[in-house]
């Protein structure tokens, strides 16, 4: 069975176009998966988008992504997806920055570059130089770091809560309410080295976790320990008086159910 999704494919001659248009300030082009990837020098972003535009047919800019390599210098990584409409086809163009580095904006060719541009911006702290309009736009006012790069903590650093003593909305540091935040990431059916809350009732809180069983030489030794607690009784009926039914609950239920008219006062 064939895919639903149409068959796309790379126009002939794409890769050569791009190279002939960008020039020198191109510093390298891929082919993956059927996907193009141009690699760019910062400085003349703007001027490889007018090119790619006006001579390679690539007419619109349908994203602008971020990415956060934290171990390279530069570290961030802008990703612009285009779209041919003649031709249909989509490429990628990358360029690398740091946080300190502001990158060309290109509202002057495409407008909604400035809302994809203040998402870069908000997300990984990335600046734009030209964007009249550079403000947050996902995270709230006051917002304190870039929630996307990879040193930020997934809970954040504060929290926004609705106080009801002060009655208003209030910021405040992020507060752990759960006891375990910290996991050790061990096998579930090894179990932690240390005893978990309720294990202590069982008697069992030996350290080796809820998990831990007892080896065949502790059975020798103690055949009469469990190696578990036994599941509990479970709960039957043996008679259907328990559940209520019989004959005697059948007449009474008739005899609730049959119920005389209510009086009218209509005469017949």
């Amino acid at each position: 069975m064939s895919h639903s999704a149409p068959l796309i494919t790379t126009p002939e001659g794409t890769l050569d176009a791009i190279k002939a248009a960008l020039g020198q300030h191109m510093v390298s082009i891929e082919e993956a998966n059927g996907e193009i990837a141009v690699h760019i020098h910062r400085d003349a972003l703007v001027e490889c988008m007018i090119q790619l535009r006006d001579e390679c047919a690539y007419q619109q800019l349908m994203e602008i992504a971020g990415v956060d390599w934290p171990d390279r210098d530069p570290r961030f990584e802008v990703v612009y997806c285009l779209l041919s409409l003649t031709k249909n086809h989509r490429i990628r163009v990358h360029l690398a920055t740091n946080e300190d580095q502001a990158v060309p904006s290109v509202t002057g060719i495409w407008p909604v570059a400035g809302w994809l541009e203040r998402e870069v911006f908000d997300m990984y702290g990335v600046l734009f130089s030209g964007n009249t309009d550079l403000r947050r736009i996902l995270t709230d006012y006051g917002f304190s770091g870039h929630p996307q790069r990879k040193d930020f903590p997934l809970t954040g650093y504060v929290e926004l809560r609705y106080s009801e003593e002060e009655k208003r909305v209030k910021y405040e540091p992020v507060q752990l309410a759960q006891d375990f935040r910290n996991f050790d990431f061990l096998s579930p059916w090894e179990g932690a080295d240390y005893v978990l809350p309720g294990d202590e009732k069982t008697g069992e809180g030996d350290g080796k976790g809820a998990t831990q069983r007892m080896t065949a030489e502790e059975v020798k030794k103690d055949p009469v320990k469990p190696s578990s607690p036994p599941p509990p009784t479970p709960k039957t009926t043996d008679t259907p008086a328990q559940t209520g039914a019989g004959k005697a609950s059948n007449k009474e239920a008739v005899k609730r159910s049959v119920r005389k008219p209510k009086a009218t006062g209509d005469k017949a």
